[in-house]
C-alpha cells in the first residue's frame, strides 16, 4: 500500500477537514480562556505569595507547590469524574479550562514572582520617596517593569497551555485531537491525525520562534 494512501490520503483529508477546524476552533477558544484565566489567578497568586500576611504566603506557596506537581490529566479526570460525587457537575469545556486555569495559575504566580523580584530594590524605595502608595508603585513602576520582563516566559506558558488542550479529549471535549480521533475511526485511516498534528505545528511553530527570538532580544539588552 501507497505510503501517501495510507497518510496522508488526499479523499479522507477532503471529507475530514472540516471538521477538524471546528475542532481547533474550540481548541482556540479553550486555550484562550485558559490563558486569560491563568494569567489573572497567577498575578493574584503572585501578589498574595509576595505581599500577603503570613497564613496566606504559606497557603498560596502549598497551592502553587501541589498545581505544579499534580498531572494535568490526573487534575481533568478529578474535576470532571469526581466532582459529580459532591453534586458539582462541569461540563467538558469548563472541567478543562479548570484544570488548565488552576495548573497554569500556578506556573503563572512563579513566572511573576520571579519578574517582580527581579526589579531592583531601588524601584520601590525611589516611589516611597516620591509618595507613592505600595499599590501606586505596584501598579506604575513595578509591574510594567515586570511584564516586559516575564514576556518570553508567560508566552511560553501560553504555548503549553495550547498544547494541553490536546488532553480535553479525555472528558469528551469535541477538540482538534477529539474530531481527529473521530474522523481516524470513521474513515479508517491515519491521516486526520497526520493532519492535526500538521495543524498543531503550523499554529504553534511560529509562536516558539517568536519566544526564541524574544528571549534573544531581552538577553542581548541585558549585556
Amino acid at each position: 500500500m501507497d505510503i501517501f494512501d495510507t497518510f496522508l490520503n488526499a479523499e479522507v483529508m477532503r471529507r475530514t477537514f472540516p471538521l477538524l477546524l471546528r475542532g481547533l476552533w474550540i481548541t482556540l477558544q479553550l486555550g484562550a480562556a485558559s490563558i486569560i484565566a491563568g494569567l489573572v489567578l497567577g498575578l493574584g497568586l503572585a501578589m498574595a505569595r509576595l505581599y500577603g500576611p503570613g497564613p496566606v504566603r504559606f497557603l498560596t506557596r502549598v497551592y502553587i507547590d501541589i498545581f505544579r506537581s499534580i498531572p494535568l490529566l490526573v487534575l481533568l479526570i478529578i474535576v470532571y469524574y469526581a466532582l459529580p460525587f459532591v453534586a458539582v457537575r462541569l461540563s467538558p469545556f469548563a472541567s478543562a479550562m479548570t484544570a488548565l486555569t488552576l495548573v497554569s495559575g500556578a506556573y503563572t504566580a512563579e513566572i511573576f514572582r520571579a519578574g517582580i523580584e527581579a526589579i531592583p530594590r531601588g524601584q520601590f524605595e525611589a516611589s516611597a520617596a516620591l509618595g507613592l502608595s505600595g499599590w501606586q508603585t505596584m501598579a506604575d513602576v513595578i509591574l510594567p517593569q515586570a511584564v516586559r520582563i516575564v514576556i518570553p516566559p508567560l508566552t511560553n506558558n501560553s504555548i503549553n497551555v495550547v498544547k494541553d488542550t490536546a488532553l480535553a479529549s479525555v472528558v469528551a471535549m469535541p477538540d482538534l485531537l477529539k474530531q481527529a480521533t473521530q474522523a481516524q475511526a470513521l474513515a479508517a485511516n491515519p491521516t486526520p491525525l497526520i493532519v492535526a498534528a500538521a495543524i498543531y505545528v503550523a499554529f504553534l511553530w511560529p509562536l516558539v520562534a517568536l519566544v526564541s527570538r524574544m528571549e534573544r532580544r531581552f538577553a542581548a539588552r541585558r549585556r
